[in-house]
This record gives C-alpha cells, structure tokens and sequence, in this order.
C-alpha cells in the first residue's frame, strides 16, 4: 500500500527534507513542529548578531569626536545612515537566496560574512588618522547583517503552517531586532575594559566631560566576533534545507507583477523602516537637540521595546487579523509623531509646533519616541504576517473546487511567493533605516531643526492609513486579512 504524507516520516537526504508537508496537521504534531523549531531557534540567534553588527554604527560613530576623529556632524550622519543603504540593497538579492541555495547554506554563509566588517573595524577604529572613505566603506559593509534579516525571514516562513507564521516570523525577526537593543546597550560597557588582552589591541583616550579616559573601542566590534564564528557553524550543521523550497529566481519573480507585493512594501517601510530608521538615527538626534544628555544611556532602550513587541504584533495578527492591526498601528504613528513635535525645543525652523513647552522637555521626547518604537514593533508583527497569507491566499482562490493535487501545487507556490515577497518587502523597508537619519541631518542642515523631516513622517503614516483601510480592512476590502 502506498504511504500517504501524514503516515510517513519526513524524508532526509542529509540535511536535506526531502519530504515537508506543515500543512498537514497529523504531519506536524508528529515531527514537523520539532524540526521547524529547532531551524527557528539556530536562525534566531544568527538574526540577533546580523542587526548587531547591522547597527554598530548607530553608537561607534557618536564616540569618534571624542576618540580625535575630525568628521562633521553631516558625516557622522551619513556613517550611521550608511549601513542600511547597502543592507536594503543587498536585501534585494538575498530575498531570492534560500529557494536558490538553500536556507541552512546560506544562512551558514551569510552569517560568517559578518566577520569581514567586524574586523575592519575593530583595527580601523584604532587609528584616528584612518580616512573617513575607509569608515564610509566598513559602514557599508556593515550591510552583510542587514541583507540578512531577508533571506532568514524567507527561510523560517517555509517551515511553518499558514496559521503559525505570524507567530513564528515575529518571534526570528522580534528576538533578532534585539541585536540592535544589546549593541547599544553593550558597546558602552565592553569599551570601557580591556576583555581581550594583548589580542584585543591598546587602549585609547577619549576625551569626555574635558576629562581623559581610556577606552577599548575595538572591542564594540571585536566582542561580536567569537559569536559569529559560532552562530555560522551551528547554522551549517544544525539547520535544514527544504527540497519543496527550490525555485528558480524566474517563479519568485512573478511577484514583481502583483500590486500586493508593491503595496506591502510600502506599508513595511512605514513599520520596519521606521524601526530600523529610527534606532539608526536616535543616538545622534538625542545629541544634536539635548546636549546635556548622554544619548547612550537612552538609545538602547528604544529598539528593545520595538523588538520586544513584535512577537505581541505578530501574535495579535494571527489572532484578529494583520490588517485590523496594522490599521490602528499606523493611525498611532502618526499621534506619536506629534507627540514627539510637541516636546522638541522650540527653536526658529518655522516648521515647530506653536505651542508646548518652549525649551523641550527630553524626558517627553523620550517617551514619545518610546511609543513609536513599540508601534513599529508592533506594525512589524502585523505586516509580516500579511504578507505569506495574502500570497497563500491569492492562489487558493485560483484554484477553489479544483482536485487536491491543484490545491497542493497552489499552496507550494503560494508558500514559495510569499517568501520571496516577504524577504522583498523586507528589502525596501530596510531603506528607512538610510532616509530616516539622512532626513534628520538634511533637514538640521538646511532649517536648523529636525521638524521638517517628522512632519514628513506624519504625512506618511497617514497614507500607510488610507492603503491599509482600502485594500485590507475596509466592507469588501479586496484582500481582507
């Protein structure tokens, strides 16, 4: 008698599953949900360092002033902003990575790139003379951790059945983003002792308060490197590759010519662009309009709150819907985006609002940006778990009351587009993480304040609104979900 799929073990050519079926329910509480958890929990921690190292310049470059580097304020910017250029670039072409390579080949692969930047800057950072087109191009190369966060969310979403992947794409992504949390929590610490010895290089002075201290700073990058060894080794014998996950970049590509795939690219660069954005872009902006403070105590605590919600944002869309949240999600943003105007300080770039308090008030400022964190978390969630079922979806409708073999083809190529349209969208959002900061020092630069830049972040969010209620919310939206 021929075996069906739920009566039979997953089929295993190696690392390879040549037999993946997590749809099929008896399938997947035998052996199915082991082996999707056991990938998720090895990616999770190589996602954690990608955005680790995606966003150490968030905080290695407000200490160069003070370790005798002659770099303008504009420059510093550009530096921070330089990372999520390259990354959402390269997010482009990792997108379409796993179903090519295969998931647990390139997940090894990429991971271990990271050492490249990790390295350069952590002897760059040594020689205050080093020219600043070098730390322009080890930012870029910081790159490698941001592409990443595609292929790893393409790869995770083949392991899960259509009602978990919320869930489990909030859990890769949320416990990811937290990389960016910890380096900006950690560099301030680890510079300050000299953990790696004769190995880790001398020490250097850096000038705070007018006083001397001596300070590691190889060590914000060289403290990632002995991890990124590790993650890239248990990713190579610890993860799978899924046979049924092969395409060609020609049957991903097909989701070029769908309008939903555009669409929710627009809605992911308000969520996780925002997230990326504004994590690159906080430590800076803290210093440029409350100098008294210092922006490292603070900055880290923002990007914890948007990690730590989007596993809730991606639970709460599998169970209400990731439209209706995502709705709600951006009408937030944009109240929160003037929150934050009304605490700025007043100052004369005629784009300020007339009222609230005329000096600023940071810890109102702070707070407000706390709220935006945790709604970019959140819209992080929701939109990913928009986009593996509007795909699924599409293709189920193409083939409703046909036989089982044309619903099992529609569900393979749903699965498959939707990996890829959610590793694209993923690839265009990261592109906030570039305008976001480059916005602020474009708009300080040309009005003296940052107001014109959050302004065009209010406008923003409120189109998110409109595209969100007319295809995905509103009485006879054309895609609801």
């Amino acid at each position: 008698m021929t075996s069906t799929p739920s009566s039979r073990p997953a089929g295993h050519q190696g690392r390879m599953l040549t037999l993946w079926t997590p749809e099929d329910k008896a399938f997947w509480e035998r052996e199915g949900e082991a082996i999707a958890k056991l990938n998720l929990w090895i990616s999770v921690p190589a996602l954690f360092l990608a955005f680790a190292v995606w966003q150490v310049w968030s905080v290695v470059a407000v200490n160069l002033p003070a370790l005798g580097f002659k770099y303008s304020t504009n420059q510093l910017f550009w530096l921070a902003a330089a990372p999520a250029l390259s990354g959402a670039t390269l997010r482009i072409f990792y997108s379409f990575m796993v179903p090519i390579v295969g998931g647990r080949r390139w997940t090894a692969l990429s991971t271990a790139s990271l050492l490249i930047p990790m390295l350069g800057i952590g002897f760059a950072i040594q020689d205050p003379t080093t020219s600043y087109p070098t730390m322009l191009i080890l930012a870029l190369l910081c790159g490698f951790g941001g592409g990443n966060f595609s292929s790893s969310m393409s790869n995770i979403s083949f392991f899960f059945p259509k009602e978990r992947k919320g869930s489990a794409l909030g859990v890769n992504a949320g416990l990811g983003n937290l990389g960016v949390s910890v380096v900006q929590f950690l560099s301030p610490l680890v510079i300050s002792l000299g953990i790696f010895g004769v190995l880790g290089g001398d020490a250097q002075v850096m000038i705070r308060n007018g006083e001397p201290q001596h300070v590691w700073a190889q060590n914000a990058a060289f403290i990632w490197v002995p991890w990124i060894a590790i993650a890239a080794v248990a990713a190579w014998f610890g993860m799978h590759d899924i046979a049924d996950a092969k395409a060609s970049f020609a049957a991903q590509a097909t989701i070029f010519r769908n309008k939903h795939n555009w669409l929710m690219c627009v809605l992911y660069l308000g969520t996780f662009g925002s997230f990326i954005g504004f994590a690159a872009g906080f430590p800076l902006l803290m210093k440029a309009l409350f100098p008294g403070i210092n922006p490292l105590a603070y900055a880290w605590m923002g990007p914890l709150v948007g990690a730590l919600s989007r596993p809730f944002g991606g639970w709460l869309a599998d169970k209400i819907g990731g439209g209706v949240v995502t709705f709600w999600n951006f009408a937030v943003m944009a109240l929160a985006v003037l929150g934050v105007l009304y605490f700025l300080p007043k100052g004369a770039t005629g784009y300020a609002l007339p009222f609230g308090p005329q000096e600023g008030s940071f810890m109102g400022f702070f707070l407000m940006f706390l709220v935006l964190f945790c709604t970019t978390g959140v819209g992080n969630g929701s939109t990913f778990r928009m986009i593996p079922v509007i795909f699924l979806t599409q293709k189920l409708r193409a083939v409703a009351g046909r036989d089982d073999a044309a619903k099992a083809q529609a569900i393979k190529e749903g699965n498959t587009e939707g990996a890829a349209a959610v590793g694209f969208a993923g690839a265009l959002g990261a592109y906030g993480g570039f305008f976001i900061p480059k916005s602020y020092g474009s708009s300080i630069e040309a009005t003296g304040g940052p107001e014109f830049a959050l302004w065009m972040f209010v406008a923003f969010y409120l189109l998110c609104v409109a595209v969100t209620w007319w295809y995905y919310t509103r009485k006879n939206a054309e895609m609801p979900c």
